[in-house]
């Protein structure tokens, strides 16, 4: 039976399949499937827009229109049998990690927690409150070979590329996290390409948002990994 409510719409050609509406719908009424989300059945959707603010396209909206009642049983089973079928995605659940692992040796990971990407990094996580942050580009792990003893010991990674992704969404996250968190300090890794440089400041200028004066460090390094240069952004 169809009747007029609200509903969640998706405009494909902002839609970029980042996913991270996905685990914000409790219902499971989202999936992305070839590339975009998908609203899998409208009988999941009850319409609430929890979905929203996960969007960091804008290409979600909620609408009014004729479509099939929300079904709360139907949900449940959906939800059920969904859980049943496979695990919950790791990018989806911050946790905490044991650096090298099992058995640690002498080439272990320094990483402790999951995720990393800026984009999905909870503002809220347990493992951001009085961290030393590191903020590197997503180059800086592939060009220095030893990333892990030189930089991420005893610090709290996020990564991402400044250039291809949103810039806004970037401050706002910091902005959120300094915010929620008690940070100590944060260093940041760029590459000595001009598309890199933006970093430091979506960090700064995060942090300023945040109404927050904690000490920033900006490394540059070589394509070949070499440090170039270092300096405080704010002391």
């Amino acid at each position: 039976m169809k009747a007029k409510r609200s509903i969640i719409e998706i405009d494909e050609e902002l839609c970029d399949g980042c996913g991270q509406c996905v685990p914000a719908c409790a219902e499971g009424a989202l999936q992305v499937i070839d590339g975009k989300a998908r609203l899998v059945a409208e009988k999941y959707c009850d319409g609430l827009g929890a979905c929203l603010g996960e969007c960091p396209t804008g290409a979600l909206k909620v609408i009014e229109r004729e479509v099939e009642a929300f079904d709360e049983e139907a949900v449940q089973a959906h939800v059920a049998e969904a859980r049943a079928e496979r695990p919950a995605c790791p990018s989806a659940q911050a946790q905490r990690l044991e650096p090298g692992g099992a058995a640690p040796t002498r080439s272990a990971s320094a990483l402790t927690h999951w995720p990393v990407q800026i984009r999905l990094v909870p503002p809220t996580a347990p493992f951001l409150q009085g961290a030393d942050l590191l903020v590197a580009a997503d180059c800086v792990t592939v060009a220095c070979a030893n990333f892990h003893s030189e930089f991420l010991e005893g610090k709290v990674v996020m990564v991402g590329c400044p250039k291809f992704d949103d810039a806004e969404l970037y401050v706002q996250r910091f902005a959120d996290i300094f915010r929620s968190a008690d940070v100590k300090s944060v260093t940041t890794v760029v590459m000595e390409v001009p598309c890199c440089q933006g970093l430091p400041a979506m960090v700064e200028k995060g942090m300023a948002l945040a109404g927050k004066r904690v000490p920033l460090e900006k490394i540059v390094l070589s394509l070949q990994g070499a440090v170039l240069s270092r300096k405080a952004m704010v002391a």
